[in-house]
């Protein structure tokens, strides 16, 4: 029998690979056509590209890693604890998990013998299951989330960045914008999709965000080209 496909193990990596390619996206075409709109020199635009590329990638890393961190540091300490009142009071942790079970409608003498004998098969991972809500597959993995924060904003910050390499700067400003856009487009579908929402609501949400981002960034350019 094929096993039921679930999007639940995605939530791990797909929540610090989307922002992170987002970020990098909006964030570094922001930069460009910002830097753009005050100084249309390619040196100037290409090194805030890049140095944007970089920054934000390590900066991505960095926050997510001591983010997740502190979630997983909650979640030991949760475990320490619980693992300590097994060894302490026993019986006190069965009647706790058996009133857990009968508080979703198992009968009481059901809910006694589904906790003995999941106690006696894991009892740590029963507690952490169905008293903390923690689970293997949602738990905290702070390296697996820095590293695909820090390669997805990479990966999105790379078209700006190869764009202000490479297209002539009569164009530079609406070839940013539009790429961007589209690859906004595609990013939030495919990250609907992933996570079982709908596809164009995602993919309208994102690319607006974007359009915003880069109007705004455009705008204080302008500005401030104007003033030096």
């Amino acid at each position: 029998m094929q096993g039921e496909l679930h999007r639940t193990h995605r939530i791990g990596w797909l929540r610090a690979a989307v922002l992170g390619a987002n970020d990098g996206l909006i964030s570094t075409s922001s930069l460009v056509v910002g830097v753009a709109a005050a100084d249309p020199d390619r040196a100037a635009i290409l090194l805030a590209a890049v140095a944007g590329l970089a920054a934000g990638a390590l900066s991505m890393a960095a926050g997510e890693y001591v983010s997740v961190s502190s979630q997983a540091d909650t979640e030991e300490a949760d475990l320490a604890r619980e693992r300590g009142e097994l060894a302490s009071a026993p019986e006190a942790e069965r009647a706790e998990l058996a009133g857990i079970y009968v508080a979703r409608g198992v009968s009481p003498e059901l809910a006694l013998q589904v906790a003995d004998q999941l106690t006696a098969h894991d009892g740590l991972g029963a507690h952490a299951r169905d008293e903390l809500g923690i689970h293997e597959m949602t738990r905290a993995r702070p390296i697996q989330a820095a590293g695909a924060s820090a390669a997805a904003f990479a990966v999105g910050a790379a078209p700006p960045a190869l764009l202000a390499a490479l297209l002539p700067i009569a164009v530079l400003t609406p070839g940013v914008v539009g790429v961007t856009l589209l690859l906004l487009l595609v990013l939030g579908n495919v990250a609907a999709h992933l996570g079982g929402a709908p596809r164009l609501r995602g993919a309208l949400r994102v690319a607006f965000w974007g359009a915003v981002a880069m109007g705004c960034t455009a705008a204080v350019g302008r500005l401030f080209g104007a003033v030096v």
